[in-house]
C-alpha cells in the first residue's frame, strides 16, 4: 500500500441532496454545482413552473435533479417535503429574503418576514434533515448560505444582519448536538453577489462605492464564486469540519 495520502473525493455520487431556495441566484448555482458533482437533487422553492425549467435544463446536462414546490416559512410543509422525499445526505439552506431600511424605520411585518426565512425557516428545514438522517443513522452535511453580514454590520441592514447573526449560532449550537451523529453544521457566507436578491443594492452608486472599498480583491462576487465553496462543505473533502463558516468575502471581513 503507497504511503503517499490522497485527496478525499469532492464528487456525491450516491447522495441525496435539499436545495432550498434553488429557483435562482445562489441557490440555483449550489444546485448546479452539487448535481455536476453527482448528487440527485431536490430543487426546492415557492415556484413550482420555474423548478420545472430548471430540472429540464439539468438533465439536458446530464445531471440528476426534480423539483418540489414550497416555502420554507411554512414549517409543516417543509417537514413534510423531507419526511416525503428524504433522507437527505446535504441540505443546503439557500432560500433567502432582504428589506432593507434605516433600523429606526423597520416595521414589525418586515421583520417578521425576514426572520420567518432567513431564520426560522432555515432553522426548521435544518432540523427535519437532520431527523431525518439520524433516524436512518446515516452521517450528512447541512449547509446555509448566511452572508458576511453574519459577522459585521452594515447600513439598513440591521434585521437582515440580526437574521444571519442568529443563523450563525444556531450552525454552531447544532454542530455540537449533531457531531455524535456525524452530521456536520456549516455555514458559507458570501459577501455581494449580484442576484436578482440584490440588484436594489447595486441601483445606488454611494453603496457601490462603499461595497468596491470593502471588497479587497476589488470586485463584486459571481455566483460562481460559491459553487466550490458549497461543494467543499458538502463532500468528503470537508470531512473534518463543523461548526463553522466559510468566508467567500473577497477579504470584507480581513480587517
Amino acid at each position: 500500500m503507497s504511503a503517499v495520502p490522497h485527496t478525499p473525493s469532492f464528487r456525491l455520487e450516491g447522495k441525496r441532496a435539499l436545495v432550498a431556495g434553488a429557483s435562482s441566484g445562489i441557490g440555483l448555482g449550489c444546485a448546479a454545482a452539487l448535481a455536476e458533482a453527482g448528487a440527485d437533487v431536490v430543487l426546492a422553492a415557492r415556484s413550482a413552473g420555474r423548478l420545472e425549467e430548471i430540472a429540464a435544463d439539468f438533465a439536458a446536462e446530464g445531471w440528476r435533479a426534480e423539483a418540489a414546490a414550497v416555502d420554507v416559512s411554512d414549517i409543516a410543509a417543509a417537514g413534510a417535503l423531507v419526511g416525503s422525499l428524504g433522507p437527505f445526505d446535504i441540505l443546503v439552506n439557500s432560500a433567502g429574503l432582504a428589506r432593507h431600511t434605516p433600523a429606526v424605520e423597520t416595521t414589525a411585518e418586515d421583520f417578521d418576514a425576514v426572520m420567518g426565512v432567513n431564520l426560522r425557516g432555515a432553522y426548521f428545514l435544518a432540523q427535519a434533515v437532520a431527523k431525518g438522517l439520524i433516524a436512518a443513522g446515516r452521517p450528512g452535511s447541512i449547509v446555509t448560505i448566511s452572508s458576511q453580514m453574519g459577522h459585521v454590520g452594515g447600513v439598513d441592514r440591521a434585521v437582515y444582519c440580526a437574521s444571519k447573526f442568529a443563523v450563525e449560532g444556531f450552525t454552531k449550537a447544532m454542530a455540537v448536538e449533531l457531531g455524535p451523529h456525524r452530521i456536520r453544521v456549516n455555514t458559507v457566507c458570501p459577501t455581494f453577489i449580484r442576484t436578482p436578491l440584490t440588484e436594489q443594492t447595486f441601483e445606488h452608486p454611494e453603496r457601490v462605492r462603499w461595497i468596491e472599498e470593502k471588497i479587497k480583491l476589488g470586485r463584486v462576487g459571481a455566483v460562481e464564486d460559491i459553487m466550490g465553496a458549497v461543494i467543499y462543505l458538502a463532500s468528503d473533502a470537508s470531512a473534518l469540519v463543523t461548526g463553522t463558516s466559510l468566508l467567500v468575502d473577497g477579504g470584507w471581513t480581513a480587517d
